[in-house]
Order: C-alpha cells, then sequence, then structure tokens
C-alpha cells in the first residue's frame, strides 16, 4: 500500500480469527472479522490519515463488512466483500448475495459506497444487454456467479469498475493458477459516481498473495467546500520544565505585575497578565494536529542516514548515470542497518526504564496507545438524526443537541418529594487562608490539563509566590 500509494484496501480470506482493529506497522490501520481461523475473513486497511475519519464498523459476517467515513463532510461507505467458491453450496451462496443486498440497502442513496470483492465470478468480456452496469473489458466468458455479480449491479444501480477501462489483458487478469487466467475480483460503484473513476487496473509484478493480485482504482470525491472551524491555538507552558525558560518567565511576569512578590487581590487582572506573558514568552502552538509518526526512536545517525539517501535519489533522479545508481543502492542498506539498530538501542532503554518507578508512566502510555489502537471509531465526530442518517455540518449537529436537550429538559416525570421540616442552619464561613492554599498547591500534581483559566500548575510551583 505504501509502495502503491493506496489509501483503502479491501483484503478477503484473511483467516484472522476475531472482531478487532489493529495497527500493523507504517501508520495503516487494520479492520477485520472472522470466525474461523482455516477459511473466510474480510478487512479493510485504511492509511493513517483516514483512522480518524471512520464513523461505522459493521461486521456482518465473515464474508462481508463494511466502514463508513467521512471525508471533508462527503460520506464513503466501503465494503469488503468475499463470495463463496463455485464449488460451495447454493444456500451459502444466497445468504451471501443477502447479506450484502441487506448492507447496501442500510446506506442512504445520497451516500457513497465503493465494493472490493473477491466475487470468484466472471461477468465475461462485452456488454450486450448489461450496458447500464458494466463495460466491455472484461475477460472471457461469463459463468453463473458472474451473472450473480451483474444482476447484483443491476438490482443495486451500480456499475462494475474494472470493465470500463481499456487495459491490456495483463491489467485485467486478477487471478493467475497454473494455465488459468481469469476475473474475479471487482470493485464496484454507485452509477452515479463513476465519473469521480479516473483509472482502475491490476496491478502486476506485486507478490500480495500467491494466485490473486491487486486491483487499484483512483477515486477523487468532489467535495462541498466547508467553512473551516477556528482551530485553537495553546500556549507552550511545557517550556516551564527547561529552567532557562522558567526563570525567563518569572523575571517577565514579575515585571508586568511592577516587580511585587506578592500576588495583587484583583483575580482576573492577575490571571491575564500571566497569560499574556505565557504567550509572549513561552510561545503558542500552531493548532494543527501533528500526524503520528512512529519516529520516536530516531536519533542523529539515523536523521543523518536519511538525509543522505533522500540526496542520492534525487541525483539520480536528476542523473541517470550508473555511479549515482551504485551510490544510491549502496546507502539504502545502509539506512536500513541504522534503522534497525536505533529501535534496538531505544526498544532495550523503553524496557529498562520500565522496570523502573519513572517507567510507570510510559507503561500507562503505552497501555492507553494500544487500547486507542484496537478501537474502531477514535473520536466521535458526528451525531445521527431522528431517521438515523449521519449529520456532519456543524450547524445540524448543534440543531440535533439542541432538538435533545429540549425534549429531555421539557419532559415530564414523576417529582420526588421533598423531605418536610428540614431547618437551614446559618453559618458564617471563613475567608480561605494562605496556608491552606499552600496545602492545596502542595498536593496538586504537574503535567495536568489547564482549566478554565488556561493556567496550569507549574506556573505556582515555579514562581515560588508570597501567599
Amino acid at each position: 500500500m505504501e509502495r502503491k500509494k493506496v489509501d483503502i484496501l479491501c483484503v478477503q480470506e484473511t483467516r484472522w480469527k476475531g472482531s478487532k482493529a489493529r495497527s500493523i506497522g507504517a501508520g495503516f490501520k487494520l479492520f477485520y472479522y472472522g470466525v474461523d481461523s482455516k477459511r473466510n475473513g474480510v478487512g479493510v486497511v485504511l492509511k493513517e490519515e483516514f483512522v480518524r475519519n471512520v464513523l461505522e464498523v459493521k461486521r456482518v459476517s465473515d464474508r462481508v463488512m463494511s466502514l463508513k467515513l467521512e471525508i471533508e463532510g462527503v460520506m464513503l461507505n466501503v465494503v469488503s466483500g468475499y463470495a463463496p467458491q463455485v464449488g460451495c453450496e447454493l444456500e451459502e451462496k444466497e445468504r451471501f448475495w443477502s447479506e450484502l443486498d441487506e448492507v447496501m440497502e442500510s446506506i442512504p442513496t445520497g451516500e457513497r459506497v465503493v465494493i472490493g470483492a473477491d466475487f470468484n465470478g466472471h461477468v465475461g468480456e462485452g456488454n450486450t444487454g448489461d450496458e447500464e452496469v458494466m463495460g466491455k473489458f472484461g475477460v472471457k466468458e461469463r459463468n453463473l456467479e458472474g451473472q450473480m455479480v451483474v444482476d447484483f449491479a443491476k438490482r443495486m444501480d451500480m456499475g462494475v469498475v474494472n470493465t470500463y477501462f481499456q487495459k491490456r489483458e495483463e491489467h485485467r487478469v486478477t487471478y493467475k493458477s497454473g494455465g488459468r487466467r481469469t476475473q474475479v475480483d471487482y470493485i464496484l460503484c454507485r452509477r452515479g459516481n463513476l465519473k469521480e473513476i479516473s483509472d482502475c487496473k491490476v496491478v502486476v509484478g506485486e507478490s500480495v498473495a500467491r494466485q490473486h493480485r491487486m486491483v487499484v482504482c483512483r477515486m477523487t470525491l468532489m467535495v462541498c467546500k466547508t467553512k473551516r472551524s477556528k482551530i485553537e491555538k495553546k500556549t507552550k507552558w511545557w517550556k516551564l520544565k527547561k529552567e532557562e525558560c522558567c526563570e525567563e518567565f518569572r523575571q517577565k511576569l514579575r515585571q508586568a505585575l511592577g516587580g511585587q512578590v506578592v500576588l495583587p487581590d484583583d483575580w482576573e487582572t492577575t490571571a491575564e497578565v500571566i497569560r499574556e506573558t505565557g504567550r509572549k514568552v513561552l510561545g503558542v502552538s500552531s493548532g494543527r494536529r501533528k500526524e503520528d509518526k512512529e519516529t520516536w526512536w530516531w536519533n542523529e545517525e539515523v536523521q543523518d542516514s536519511i538525509q543522505r539517501k533522500r540526496l542520492a535519489k534525487k541525483k539520480w533522479d536528476m542523473d541517470r548515470t550508473e555511479e549515482n545508481r551504485q551510490e544510491y543502492k549502496e546507502l539504502q542498506p545502509r539506512v536500513k542497518r541504522e534503522v534497525s539498530k536505533a529501535k534496538q538501542k531505544a526498544y532495550e532503554e523503553l524496557y529498562t526504564r520500565l522496570d523502573t518507578r519513572e517507567g510507570e508512566k510510559d507503561l500507562y502510555r503505552l497501555a492507553r496507545q494500544r487500547d486507542r489502537d484496537g478501537k474502531d471509531v477514535q473520536q466521535v465526530r458526528v451525531i445521527k438524526d431522528r431517521d438515523g442518517r449521519v449529520l456532519t455540518s456543524e450547524e445540524s449537529v448543534q440543531r440535533r443537541w439542541k432538538e435533545y436537550f429540549e425534549e429531555l429538559m421539557n419532559e415530564e416525570n414523576e417529582r420526588e418529594k421533598r423531605v418536610e421540616g428540614v431547618n437551614s442552619v446559618a453559618q458564617k464561613v471563613d475567608k480561605i487562608r494562605k496556608d491552606e492554599v499552600r496545602k492545596a498547591l502542595k498536593r496538586m500534581k504537574s503535567g495536568k490539563a489547564v482549566g478554565p483559566d488556561d493556567i496550569p500548575v507549574e506556573v505556582w510551583e515555579r514562581q515560588q509566590w508570597n501567599f
């Protein structure tokens, strides 16, 4: 996927037992479902940038599953299917098509659908009588299973994408075994969205599986421009851990407060001065989310090696001489060795640290990361309306929440009876003492999220204020 720049991949015959999601390296995540480790199983692999776009995962059976993604306001449903082989019972085949029909019927007509499946059937060459659902460029003759694919496409108003592009036979054949060369793996989409497909072909020369070859389809989504939400920029309070930053912040803050060592009584003014000084001295974040690349083990040697390899590749691209090619080829295994050494060293240091008290935080961090990677939906960004349609725009989501709370707060329920005869006690409440503030500060932990005032605990711990 990384080599061929594939963003979404439907896989079949995974033979993994379970109903899970897991990271498989290089930023890719696999959603899969299987009930038998020796047969069937389907899955969908997503590139890192699309993992957070997953809204819903439906695991129907070990032959059918679907994912719903929201990409810039567009709903995209990806369905992975694995049809029974030619020799299977008719009842099993009918069950598969029934499950696929149910998945399609559950998807609103306004949403895009892409099906990537091993249908184990031949739709055949030519399209006489079936022009509305397929092109002319199939392979060989149609069989009964292939007719089921065509009937399904007609039933659901879909097009068999593979057959619309005139390619050499080598780029149409998806299955090779011995002397057999045929087409059994297909990509389908709604007929109304065929204009968004710019190319579809079989990738030659990739040993993904022993007999099947990957079918790649290039699709450009026609999205509506949406108003971007305001990016929240945060003060870099974490810089207070550095002594030089902490000292500079302390001096600037005291200057802003007129050289006072004791905090003024006016809290709102003081808090605003602290926030403004923090922004000036420590800086603010860009507001953009960083990509979760696995580079925590990088060191200077690895970075230098990768940079040299990139320059060598650029040099070879510009001047295709044998000398430049040889230089690039020599650097490739050297970079791999450097990466392997850096990873091994970093993991050894991590394992050593985990055995100490200081490594407790790392242990919890790794456990949280593993738990997060195993979840289908990482964050809930949209909700559904009364009819089950997914709402994506900010206005529609706010409107739905308003409706929900109006119903919740105005619905009459049985009221609890108040306890009679309760006497209220009039008592003077003492002001908060300075020693109580000192004790509270000592009990507070560092590294916690800021409250509504946007001032972390570290500001009070490190500034040596007199209370």
